[in-house]
């Protein structure tokens, strides 16, 4: 526990050294008692926002000879021959291509850490700089402070032997390892698949690791153990560094046309730490003038603080290794999503068009949906069939090309971040370049809203239809028992209408991830190419008909599964929240138009207005939620993906304000671009 500031006011160093240190000798029982109360001593209740001194321990050992003389001799019997080239290796730096595994381990190591053996310097590290903002202070320190600390205490430099355990010793070993364990990953056929234009070429990394183990072979013979920036070892070592640098951002590049795995994805990301680890460590071995020997201890101390501090940081694993996926699946979405954009009047109609058939559909899936809510089964079984309704009319829509309006967001977020990192790339003003995102703005919203339009109107003329023809034919109301719950679930007062509708919207961004995580993957599987060539397939079909084949599967399959896990998601939600005891739904504004035609025909349109009203106003409301929900997850990916910070939105809502009150017609039908903007 920190004690308090006024424990720490009233807790002289006078007080700390005398409770540790008796007659010349150290007399607690764990020999990093007195670090740890040290440490705790100068560390500030808020990191972030102290400044650190530590004067007080400079003056303190100045105006006590004895005492420093303690310290010198106690430090000097902790510390001697400690460990610590795996630590400079591995801490904060990948330990496998499997994300999940590397995600559980640091969670369960921050719960739990991981304590090395008691002769290692991991060990004093994790026992005295045990809080992950340790490092945040400490180099706050003043560098003249740490210069002084440095000679009172009459350390030696790193550079005064390379015996084994010695400090210059493991700091080689350490990047010996690296650039070995660099050389093997990058050989392995997955990662080498990613980079095919380096196929008649050397690989750098094993140049580099060669030209690293004779420059070890000189700092270890020679008398002074340290190499100078002119040096032509070091020189060649740099430029082959450079060289493995631009292989991997070759490889990170190139998964625009090969897709890329998670886990080659996290082998890359892995060499990439792996370098960098190389590029901080590398400079520590040069020394140009004499001071430059207590300065490069000084900043070898520093780092090894830092990495054991950070060697569980689980926020900075999660957005290195999801950031290039994320952009190839708004990459991918960002191309599917420029069809879901009108521009022009006959676009506008298409639009339309496509929305009623897909308004068509859902409401036959609405009286398939209360048909098999009338089987007596158990809550899975409900799940299973309202699933399988779901998934077979989403998949029948998107195979019939028809549009589902909420299914827009999603795919078309992407589409507008990348006209808005054009935009920012710009050297115009802020009014001019975000004045174009503007319109770009008001064609996704018009497109949006006659894509709800075409839905709506359609989708509830098809239900009452439906369920008047079932009645008809065999004189049974299928709605009859039912049409309160129908009704009620759909007012936003009467329901959490509101709540369920942005679950939908959750929904709706996760199918958008599928949709592209699935092109992804089959782009870096080769999938279009193993179907085209399968040997069977070729000969059972023939060439042409095999081929049409892999394109249908390139153009359609990840629109399949998308769609499918889309209706399982909607399906299996209710049960799912009856099982958990929680009151958990979906509202879907297609689906609740269909429904409100249902309820209507089931009370044998005998509601009262209050009824009415809030059943048409709450179709507008969750229209609103599942495209505001999804639309925003989608477009936070999107910008994420690309950097983009998101103080921008703030200029983006000023330009879309601006261009609305300036042309409000354009935010819901086509018009001509005939006046200057």
């Amino acid at each position: 526990m920190k004690p308090s500031s006024k424990t720490k006011s009233e807790f002289t160093l006078a007080n700390l050294f005398g409770k540790h240190f008796s007659e010349g000798e150290y007399t607690s029982d764990d020999t990093l008692h007195f670090l740890v109360d040290l440490v705790r001593y100068f560390r500030p209740e808020k990191p972030k926002e102290s400044t650190v001194s530590i004067e007080k321990l400079l003056l303190f050992l100045t105006e006590n000879p004895q005492q420093k003389s303690v310290l010198i001799e106690y430090l000097k019997t902790l510390l001697s021959e400690r460990k610590f080239s795996r630590m400079l290796s591995d801490a904060g730096i990948l330990r496998d291509s499997d994300f999940i595994y590397e995600v559980k381990k640091r969670l369960f190591d921050k719960v739990l850490p991981y304590q090395p053996e008691k002769d290692t310097l991991e060990y004093v590290l994790n026992q005295v700089f045990y809080l992950d903002s340790d490092t945040i202070w400490i180099n706050k320190i003043p560098h003249e402070e740490l210069l002084r600390l440095f000679e009172m205490l009459q350390f030696s430099d790193i550079y005064t032997s390379v015996k084994e355990f010695s400090v210059l010793s493991e700091l080689i070993n350490a990047m010996e390892l690296i650039s070995q364990r660099m050389s093997g990953r990058a050989m392995e056929t997955d990662v080498i698949k990613m980079v095919p234009e380096y196929d008649a070429f050397e690989s750098p990394f094993v140049a580099m690791e060669k030209e690293f183990l004779q420059m070890e072979d000189r700092i270890r013979n020679q008398t002074d153990h340290l190499i100078t920036s002119d040096d032509l070892r070091y020189k060649q070592f740099l430029i082959l560094h450079r060289q493995c640098e631009e292989y991997v951002d070759k490889a990170f590049s190139n998964s625009s046309k090969f897709g890329i795995s998670l886990k080659v994805n996290q082998s890359l990301l892995r060499i990439r730490q792996q370098l960098y680890r190389l590029k901080i460590l590398i400079p520590l071995l040069v020394v140009n003038k004499e001071e430059d020997k207590i300065n490069n201890s000084i900043q070898l101390a520093l780092k090894v603080i830092k990495y054991n501090c950070y060697k569980n940081n689980v926020g900075q694993l999660i957005n290195e290794s999801t950031q290039l996926l994320s952009y190839e699946i708004t990459q991918h979405t960002a191309k599917t999503g420029e069809h879901y954009i009108t521009e022009s009047s006959k676009e506008y109609f298409k639009m339309f068009y496509a929305a009623m058939g897909a308004g068509a559909v859902v409401g036959v899936l609405c009286i398939i949906k209360v048909l098999l809510g009338k089987i007596e089964t158990s809550d899975f079984g409900h799940a299973f069939l309202y699933s399988l309704n779901y998934a077979v009319g989403f998949v029948a829509i998107f195979l019939l090309g028809f549009t589902l309006a909420t299914k827009q967001p999603a795919m078309t977020a992407a589409t507008i971040t990348k006209a808005l990192e054009t935009g920012m790339k710009k050297q115009n003003k802020n009014g001019e370049k975000h004045s174009s995102f503007a319109q770009l703005f008001a064609r996704l919203f018009r497109s949006q809203f006659i894509a709800f339009v075409g839905n709506v109107i359609v989708a509830f003329p098809v239900s009452l239809l439906g369920i008047w023809l079932i009645d008809y034919a065999l004189g049974y109301n299928i709605a009859e028992a039912k049409w309160n719950k129908l009704l009620t679930d759909i007012s936003p007062i009467a329901s959490p209408a509101i709540f369920h509708a942005s679950i939908a919207g959750v929904f709706l961004f996760l199918s958008g991830i599928i949709s592209g995580s699935v092109s992804n993957r089959n782009k870096h599987h080769q999938l279009f190419y193993r179907i085209q060539e399968h040997p069977l397939l070729k000969k059972s079909f023939g060439v042409k008909k095999t081929k049409q084949l892999a394109q249908w599967f390139e153009d359609h399959w990840a629109g399949v599964v998308s769609n499918t896990w889309f209706g399982v998601f909607m399906g299996s939600t209710a049960s799912i929240g009856i099982f958990l005891g929680l009151d958990l739904d979906v509202r879907h504004i297609t689906f609740v138009s269909g429904n409100l035609a249902l309820g209507l025909y089931g009370a044998h349109f005998k509601v009262d207005n209050w009824t009415l009203f809030w059943g048409i106003f709450g179709i507008g409301v969750i229209g609103f939620m599942n495209f505001i929900v999804s639309f925003s997850l989608s477009l936070g990916l999107a910008f994420r993906s690309r950097n983009i910070p998101f103080s921008e939105v703030h200029f983006l809502n000023k330009a879309i304000w601006t261009y609305f009150k300036k042309r409000p017609t354009a935010f819901f039908f086509p018009v001509k671009n005939n006046i200057s903007d």
